[in-house]
């Protein structure tokens, strides 16, 4: 099929590489433009700009992808359909229409469930026992379209943000070849959505990161992984932002027997060892086992101990 793909971030490359190595045509690539990057300044391409790139590719950057002048752009490249994964505009219904094939997106949950643009994350922090990627036939919503194809994943007792945007990329380069050839053959069945069981997930944001130790082991656990590796959990220490890149929660019962467990208040270090360090949580505890102190790289907290002093009793926060 002739194909234009429409994408941005590193979730974006394995679909196009996929869609290249089955042997349809990539008439023209839409992503986001080039931003400033560091103090210098200099321009950064997109990930997904650079794999067009090397496959010699063109490449459309427009502002405003909806202008008549971005559309009018578009109509000189030849397609059937057009892919989108994570591109990051809003198509108007002139796009929409202009495929033969419609606009199919790439959408990195199970819809309904988590529209929106940070499906990946939240699927962690909500504690989810699976998630996977839809391909979706686009319309005016965000998110709202036709199921077409689906594939799943379960989620590691340890997944991450991060691991599971590695995992739900390489399962939507493989679905989107599978649909398209279904597609090409006739047999995809669209499947409305059912709006009873849709949820919503919004932006993320570095304040969301900020650890209120007043919450459950569990739930502080969760949100560590879901937002590892952007844009990652923290604390403070002694003035200072320490951000907690791994730890895992145990129950009250774990330090049963310490005998004024319940008057420390939470963000209170109750215990330190070679390689850990625990910490009292609204219920329950954490043990931290990967740190990262402000001007400093990221380290096992075996590491951080051999360098900083945290004395039980220390309040983090």
């Amino acid at each position: 099929m002739k194909i234009i793909y429409m994408g941005t971030p590193d979730f974006s490359v394995g679909a196009l590489e996929a869609l290249i190595a089955a042997g349809h045509e990539i008439t023209a690539v839409v992503t986001q433009p080039d931003k400033p990057k560091g103090r210098s300044g200099k321009l950064s391409f997109s990930p997904v700009k650079e794999c067009a790139l090397a496959h010699h590719i063109p490449v459309l950057q427009p502002e405003k992808i909806r202008r008549p002048e971005s559309v009018a752009e578009l109509k000189r490249y030849e397609a059937d359909v057009f892919v989108v994964a994570a591109f990051g505009q809003i198509l108007s219904k002139e796009i929409l229409d202009m495929p033969e094939f419609g606009c199919i997106n790439i959408h990195a949950s199970l819809l309904p469930k988590y529209r929106g643009s940070s499906p990946i994350q939240w699927a962690v922090i909500n504690g989810e026992e699976k998630s996977g990627v839809t391909i979706m036939q686009m319309d005016e919503g965000v998110d709202t379209g036709d199921i077409l194809y689906r594939k799943e994943v379960f989620l590691d007792r340890e997944e991450t943000g991060e691991t599971l945007f590695e995992k739900l990329s390489v399962l939507g380069a493989q679905a989107i070849v599978e649909a398209l050839k279904l597609l090409e053959e006739g047999k995809l069945v669209p499947v409305k959505q059912k709006e009873e069981e849709a949820t919503h997930t919004t932006m993320l944001h570095k304040s969301m990161g900020r650890i209120d130790w007043n919450q459950s082991a569990p739930v502080l656990e969760r949100l560590i992984r879901g937002l590892n590796a952007w844009p990652s959990a923290y604390t403070g220490i002694k003035g200072k932002q320490l951000k907690i890149w791994e730890a895992y929660s145990v129950d009250r019962e774990a330090f049963a027997q310490m005998k004024d467990e319940a008057d420390r208040k939470p963000g209170t270090v109750v215990k330190t060892e070679k390689d850990r360090f625990a910490v009292k949580c609204g219920e329950g505890f954490l043990w931290i086992t990967s740190v990262q102190l402000e001007g400093k790289k990221r380290m096992c907290t075996h590491d951080f101990l051999l360098g900083n002093t945290l004395a039980e009793g220390m309040v983090l926060g």
